[in-house]
């Protein structure tokens, strides 16, 4: 969204001046499309705001304020979480030669979205978004207008058969070649532990032998268990409650599969390529912000599907 598009006072120069009349409750934010509610936080919008975007409004800014006072250094997590999807898309494309990517759960279009990570190693390299927000879509129909290789579904991670019996998707995707299926941040927004399970499982199982699951997800700590009840709290006043899980219960999303580079790790320490460094082409986030994000309640990881 543009200043021009903003809708505040002054977002357009050629205005000329204010009638006095005018209060700012007539410059409230406005929707971007008819049936999108911005009026309660989304768990997309607050994502946004974390990583700099400017797709969010007052309730998720307030949403994601409340989550800051919580865990200070959630905004850095959200970087390093999109860190940890870039390098492993790269690592995907460049070294292991995926052309296919399913991201469900993509969120709003920001820095180095997959397509154009994966793109810029193989213009021809498929990429399918799937997110159940209609903000979403709204903005990315408009990103990829002129991307022939891209496309995105609104549709809900918990309804996988649905998804995966989507034409759009078939016309897309081959699933008799490796597809690196994206899921990143997104599994611990299903409350319930057997449909989660269960999801994933069904999207791996659709998968043939070659492919890759990315994921990342919320992890238990009992040390910090009162913090992460308040972050809890905070979201389920948003579009969707939120459920940490235990090491062991993430290991088990990668079932069937070989772990790529240092296994599930905590979101600081993981690496595909060996010791952790520096990229040049990766400054979403730098090497020497890692350190704070020790101990943070997040573990990602990247495995091979093997059959």
């Amino acid at each position: 969204m543009s200043q021009r598009d903003s809708g505040l006072p002054g977002s357009d120069p050629n205005e000329g001046p204010l009638p006095s009349m005018r209060t700012m409750s007539d410059f409230a934010e406005q929707p971007p499309a008819p049936g999108i509610d911005i009026t309660k936080p989304h768990v997309a919008r607050i994502y946004d705001y974390f990583l700099g975007g400017k797709h969010n409004y007052a309730a998720d800014r307030e949403a994601a304020a409340q989550l800051l006072q919580v865990m200070p250094t959630v905004r850095t997590a959200a970087r390093v979480n999109r860190r940890f999807l870039i390098e492993a898309v790269r690592w995907l494309a460049q070294e292991a030669g995926i052309r296919q990517f399913l991201d469900i759960g993509s969120g709003l279009p920001t820095q180095q979205n997959v397509h154009e990570v994966a793109q810029a190693i193989d213009p021809n390299a498929k990429v399918v978004y799937v997110d159940n927000d209609p903000l979403v879509r709204v903005h990315a129909d408009a990103l990829l207008a002129t991307t022939p290789n891209t496309v995105v579904i609104e549709a809900d991670l918990r309804d996988p058969e649905g998804l995966l019996n989507r034409p759009e998707l078939r016309e897309r995707l081959d699933f008799t070649k490796p597809i690196a299926l994206l899921l990143v941040s997104i599994v611990h927004f299903i409350e319930d532990t057997a449909q989660a399970l269960k999801v994933v499982k069904t999207l791996r199982d659709a998968l043939p032998s070659g492919s890759y699951v990315v994921l990342s997800h919320g992890v238990h700590d009992e040390s910090i268990a009162d913090t992460l009840d308040e972050a809890v709290a905070i979201y389920r006043r948003s579009n969707t409650g939120v459920t940490p899980r235990t090491r062991d219960e993430i290991a088990r999303f990668f079932e069937g599969c070989t772990m790529i580079g240092n296994g599930l790790s905590p979101m600081a320490e993981w690496s595909i390529r060996g010791p952790l460094v520096d990229h040049e082409e990766n400054r979403i986030v730098s090497i020497n912000e890692l350190p704070e994000m020790r101990g943070f309640p997040l573990l990602c990881g990247v495995g091979r599907i093997e059959r």
